[in-house]
């Protein structure tokens, strides 16, 4: 299949375009690398069947010609990161909704299928686990930016949604915090490369709060295969979730970096007032219902958490 990918040069994006070649289909990667790198794709750029297209997939006529050479579309581009939302909310509004909505209008104009990466952000602070996709979301007030990501991945949820009401075949997929290699201290699930960074350094482990709170890692080449299997399945206008659903908390996570590294860091709280300014809102808890991807997907996690930061240390030890 001939196969457009958004955001193909970013962390999660750059394991799928992988994936996707080693099956043998031909891919199509349009980034402006705001969060994508050069170096995650440059092993492909040989590839006879890879293609890359420097550009915004909020500009209509280059999504437009593009999409009319594809099959289908795994959109992918996103601005995200609890820094973006708290400080730039206008760019990380305009910027997820904008792109989203000329990428939907062009597919729906040329009936291409759509894969669309949301986030397990859409939950909120809801604490009804393990969340389920049809369960109810809970968030909080408007004045409060932290919230202002999870909005516009819904609005955009809604919009596919909406889309393949009129016909469009979309899949929504809500990613639990992917880690692995490539992963970037400025997306959700940044804790894992930020702490991995720290402890290689030896410099302190910096913890928001008082690590408490827990979270459902999952590795980034599992994230990818769960994403490419959408293409062999019919899941048109489902929601699924792409995670783990074994929990961690933070504390224990930057225990456990500290001990892989053999690292002399000192692990240190930090008020989130301190590292988000006043009126930041966390979760105390994030795991996710996965029984959906397994029955439509056949997608079932298999990667355990200390192998994926080994993986992600091995690479970081690479980079240096």
């Amino acid at each position: 299949m001939r196969l457009l990918v958004t955001g193909g040069a970013g962390f999660i994006g750059s394991h799928l375009c992988e994936e996707l070649l080693k099956e043998h289909h031909h891919v199509t990667v349009l980034d402006n690398f705001s969060n994508g790198k050069p170096s995650n794709i440059a092993h492909l750029l040989p590839n006879e069947g890879f293609q890359l297209i420097k550009g915004d997939c909020a500009d209509p006529d280059k999504v437009d010609s593009l999409m009319k050479e594809v099959d289908a579309v795994f959109h992918l581009s996103a601005i995200l990161g609890v820094k973006n939302c708290v400080q730039y909310p206008l760019k990380v509004i305009k910027g997820n909704l904008d792109g989203t909505s000329v990428v939907l209008a062009s597919a729906a104009e040329h009936q291409k299928k759509v894969i669309f990466a949301s986030s397990s952000e859409v939950y909120g602070k809801s604490e009804d686990h393990p969340f389920k996709e049809d369960g109810n979301r809970l968030l909080g007030s408007t004045n409060i930016h932290r919230w202002c990501y999870s909005t516009a991945k819904s609005m955009e949820e809604h919009l596919c949604l909406a889309y393949g009401k009129e016909g469009l075949p979309v899949t929504i997929l809500r990613y639990f915090n992917a880690y692995g290699p490539r992963a970037t201290d400025t997306m959700y699930g940044g804790v894992v490369p930020i702490f991995v960074k720290a402890a290689l350094e030896n410099q302190p482990i910096p913890i928001f709060g008082d690590g408490s709170q827990s979270r459902c890692f999952t590795f980034v080449k599992d994230a990818a295969t769960a994403t490419a299997l959408v293409l062999k399945k019919k899941t048109h206008q489902e929601v699924i979730n792409v995670g783990s659903d074994q929990s961690i908390s933070i504390q224990e996570l930057a225990e456990r970096i500290k001990l892989l590294t053999n690292s002399s860091s000192e692990i240190v709280h930090i008020p989130y007032e301190q590292a988000y300014g006043n009126g930041f809102e966390d979760m105390k808890q994030r795991v996710p219902h996965i029984e959906k991807a397994a029955r439509l997907l056949g997608y079932v996690p298999d990667t355990q958490l200390d192998f994926g930061i080994h993986q992600t240390i091995n690479w970081y030890r690479e980079q240096n």
